[in-house]
């Protein structure tokens, strides 16, 4: 069946490219949207997305196309990598019988899970997908992993099955929760790494902040009915390395540049911790929970307290055991 990827931004470019590595010759195509027509016809006629994933070339094999309806035409299910906030609106014009597969890390307006407004929304095949995953590198090949996780298992296994490539490990899991919330979570940690990078304040500081970043994880996940080995899976530990670390990472740039007086923006590209940082600060204050990364990524990010308030608000909390909760 066709393979329709909704957004051509540097990760629906990159999993279009993957994607084709393994379709045999004469397959049904797979469709990459995009929703300006001005830019599909763009990125049809040039074959590389120099605005989101400038250097990877885009297969012949991948047909670039503007009409939603067309994309979607024949295939059993559909991924979506729009950002979260363009969620809700293009879920509103698909059809119902479509599965979708969820790939945005972010959450719905109100603060819930993409996966839960999917099905409110009358969807009843639903998955997402996350992990350590920078579109820079999957779009050139270079060796990663990714998780599908879904209560439908045919569902889980068939984008295992699209996805998987000798440059890509595609793994299932049941666990929707933890793997849609783990790729939430550490956008906010990856902010507060980029803080401590930015602040100039050290490899020990960095490292306590991914340890205990962990540890936040962990106690919001677990709250929420995430299995534990999620946390420190893939989608969870995985992808917090590779999120507060690497050169390529939005939020942990984003986090840089707001402790250097900057304003965070990135050629208007999204980066989803800022949004996040702020819900789920709501929501650990409305259920009792105590997220203080959270906390003060959300207030820095929010102008409330300055890059070194944020700092300090955390190394001044009352001294504990390391595992107390």
């Amino acid at each position: 069946m066709p393979l329709p990827i909704l957004g051509a931004g540097g990760w629906g470019t990159a999993l279009a490219v993957n994607a084709v590595r393994v379709r045999p010759a004469g397959a049904a195509p797979v469709r990459l949207w995009a929703r300006r027509p001005e830019f599909a016809a763009q990125l049809a006629h040039e074959r590389v997305n120099a605005a989101y994933l400038p250097g990877v070339t885009l297969p012949e094999a991948v047909e670039v196309v503007a009409d939603l309806g067309a994309a979607v035409a024949g295939a059993d299910f559909a991924l979506v990598t729009v950002p979260s906030v363009g969620v809700p609106e293009l879920l509103a014009d698909l059809p119902r019988t479509l599965g979708v597969v969820l790939c945005a890390k972010g959450l719905a307006p109100d603060g819930g899970q993409l996966s839960a407004l999917a099905r409110d929304m009358g969807f009843a095949r639903v998955a997402v997908l996350s992990g350590p995953n920078h579109a820079e590198e999957i779009g050139r090949g270079l060796p990663g992993a990714t998780v599908v996780a879904s209560r439908d298992a045919a569902l889980a296994h068939a984008v295992q099955k699209a996805l998987m490539t000798p440059g890509l490990r595609v793994y299932t899991s049941s666990d929707e929760v933890g793997v849609e919330l783990g790729g939430v979570l550490k956008n906010v940690m990856a902010l507060a790494a980029g803080l401590s990078d930015g602040l100039g304040l050290g490899d020990n500081a960095k490292a306590a902040l991914i340890t205990r970043g962990l540890r936040e994880m962990r106690r919001y996940l677990v709250a929420l009915g995430a299995l534990e080995d999620t946390v420190y899976g893939l989608s969870g530990l995985g992808d917090l390395v590779a999120t507060a670390t690497s050169r390529h990472s939005r939020n942990r740039a984003a986090g840089e540049a707001i402790a250097r007086g900057e304003h965070p923006g990135q050629g208007g590209k999204v980066v989803e911790g800022l949004r996040t940082a702020g819900l789920l600060d709501a929501w650990a204050l409305a259920h009792g929970h105590d997220l203080p990364i959270v906390r003060a990524v959300a207030r820095v990010a929010a102008g409330e307290w300055t890059p070194q308030e944020g700092i300090t608000s955390l190394m001044g909390r009352e001294a504990r055991a390391e595992h107390e909760e």
